[in-house]
């Protein structure tokens, strides 16, 4: 323990900078343990559109939407996202699978959907990007 703090003396900016990652990591384990948005990997997407009949929403844009997406998904284009929510009303309480390109643009459409009431919504971890490496089909419009 000795060792420690004199490193910590030693390099103060060093020593900063780990307890500022660590607290970040701290931080993004925590709100991933209170979130309500689940995250799937393609396998279990697959086994939620089968078994439960989720929903598909790709947010990306139109174009990158008919460059390939997974079969049955629906494109709701980030940019148009809030006021189409409303479309997606009768799936209230079905599952809603978001899909964007790397799985982060993802998590803020899976919030504003619970905002607006949906029960049980997840984010395709990874994204498209995931469901590609994976070499899973997609459909090209």
């Amino acid at each position: 323990m000795q060792q420690y703090l004199e490193f910590a003396g030693n390099h103060p900016y060093l020593s900063l900078a780990w307890a500022g990652i660590l607290i970040a990591l701290l931080v993004s384990w925590v709100q991933s343990l209170v979130s309500k948005i689940q995250f799937v990997s393609p396998t279990e997407l697959t086994i939620k559109v089968n078994r439960e009949d989720a929903q598909l929403v790709d947010i990306r844009s139109a174009d990158d939407f008919k460059k390939g997406h997974i079969t049955g998904a629906r494109n709701m284009p980030l940019a148009q996202f809030a006021s189409q929510i409303a479309t997606l009303e009768k799936n209230k309480d079905a599952p809603i699978i978001v899909i964007c390109q790397a799985g982060m643009s993802a998590q803020g459409a899976a919030k504003q959907l619970i905002q607006a009431g949906f029960s049980k919504v997840a984010v395709l971890r990874g994204g498209m990007g995931k469901w590609q490496e994976a070499n899973l089909p997609v459909v090209k419009k």
